[in-house]
């Protein structure tokens, strides 16, 4: 460590680095306006894939300047516990169980506990 720079302070304390003959990527900025009124302004690299939409500030959906609302992707719906069980029990199967765990609360018996199996 016989570098002078390094001499008397802390690390991560101050960077060294500086800007000089560093090029950055050419640049386009982007307007997008939201619904609420409010503008925003990102600079993109020219390179880039540029989103038609944008999240505001405010959280609503900023649309690019003078362009179209992209089509709404399509969404599968999420699978509930009923369309799980319909696939592995039929509706008839269902009723005759719902009927005979009836029949055991009318009766006052508890229904029979089933074991775990390993």
């Amino acid at each position: 460590m016989s570098d002078g720079a390094l001499r008397g302070s802390r690390l991560g304390a101050t960077s060294y680095e500086t800007d000089t003959h560093v090029e950055f990527a050419p640049r386009q900025t982007v307007t997008y306006d939201c619904p609420e009124g409010h503008e925003t302004t990102m600079p993109f690299a020219l390179e880039a894939e540029i989103p038609a939409l944008w999240e505001c500030r405010c959280g609503a959906e900023a649309l690019i300047r003078d362009g179209e609302r992209p089509e709404a992707k399509y969404v599968k719906p999420a699978r509930t516990h009923w369309d799980m069980l319909l696939e592995r029990r039929t509706t008839d199967d269902l009723e005759i169980l719902l009927e005979e765990r009836l029949d055991l609360v009318r009766a006052g018996r508890p229904a029979p506990r089933r074991r775990k199996t390993a």
